[in-house]
């Protein structure tokens, strides 16, 4: 797996063996990506289950001013560590936050934290979207970005009237939704 495009194109990410990780496609993630280049530049992106980081990388690499991956599995909280110590200058964008979405999304919260852009991607058997969103969204700042990928026959989230349905990606396997805060 390599990041697409951007200062660390063709950066090698190295995919860990951990139950349910399920890496974005190299397809989907391009298409995501091309969409999303006009919001990138300086954006406060959040990728919310993180695992390989494929998502967070790309925007880091795409010229986000700050990336925060969460992941709460140890296996893929220290392989983050590791991509992010071979990317150059990588620390200074990109942090890791080690632990479960639901109770850091409380935390960022009451520090006052605020996104532009979210990816929300949790594994599949956890169906975990109906109780991250409602913690997530009011983090999110007006005219912010968040794409959410789900099993290819999930129906879509349920989201306040004030998130637009934007672009939408299939595969076999998966959706990917695009929505857009008025």
């Amino acid at each position: 797996m390599r990041i697409i495009a951007g200062r660390w194109r063709g950066s090698r990410l190295t995919v860990a063996d951990a139950p349910g990780l399920r890496p974005t496609s190299d397809r989907v993630r391009e298409t995501l990506f091309n969409w999303l280049m006009p919001y990138l530049p300086g954006a406060l992106v959040l990728d919310a289950f993180a695992g390989t980081g494929a998502l967070g990388f790309e925007a880091a690499s795409r010229g986000a001013a700050q990336v925060v991956l969460m992941e709460r599995e140890p296996r893929l909280v220290q392989n983050l560590r590791q991509q992010l110590d071979r990317l150059e200058s990588g620390h200074e964008v990109v942090s890791v936050l080690p632990g479960d979405t639901l109770s850091l999304l409380p935390s960022l919260a009451q520090q006052g934290q605020r996104f532009d852009i979210a990816f929300v991607d949790p594994p599949f058997a956890e169906n975990l979207w109906e109780r991250v969103l409602p913690q997530l969204l009011p983090l999110m700042n007006a005219g912010a970005m968040l794409y959410v990928e789900m099993p290819q026959r999930a129906p879509a989230p349920l989201l306040p009237q004030d998130w637009q349905l934007h672009r939408e990606v299939s595969t076999r396997e998966v959706i990917g939704r695009l929505y857009r805060r008025d």
